[in-house]
């Protein structure tokens, strides 16, 4: 299970992103931007490709969570406009963590709520939900 936030914002260029080898969706941009403004606070990984967009994985709390983000964006689009994001959250857990149900993610994860606080403190993010 995953927390899943959308939100729509023009802050990000996707056509300055690389290539997503894999599928042509974009969200380098936003783990990019994350990385960027957590700076050493914490350690973020260099984003990467998957089908269904980009990921980066994130230590908080002494565990490893992957941040998932993914926006449509077709050639010929203007990169400037408001795009909506999808950002995800997905806790990682032992197998015996998931064979007993325990440590599962919650809207109330403190991982959840700070970048919920981070994506709505933003001036230029708007929209923000949790789906």
């Amino acid at each position: 299970m995953h927390i899943a936030f959308s939100f729509k914002t023009s802050r990000f260029d996707v056509s300055t992103e690389n290539k997503n080898p894999i599928n042509p969706i974009y969200g380098e941009s936003l783990l990019k931007w994350l990385k960027q403004e957590l700076g050493s606070e914490f350690e973020i990984t260099e984003p990467d490709a998957e089908d269904w967009g980009w990921y980066s994985y994130i230590i908080w709390n002494n565990r490893q969570y992957m941040l998932g983000a993914s926006t449509y964006f077709e050639e010929g689009d203007d990169p400037t406009s408001e795009l909506e994001w999808i950002f995800q959250i997905d806790k990682q857990r032992s197998l015996k963590e998931k064979l007993l149900g325990r440590e599962k993610i919650s809207n109330t994860d403190e991982c959840v709520l700070f970048f919920k606080s981070k994506l709505e403190s933003e001036p230029s993010i708007n929209s923000v939900a949790i789906e």
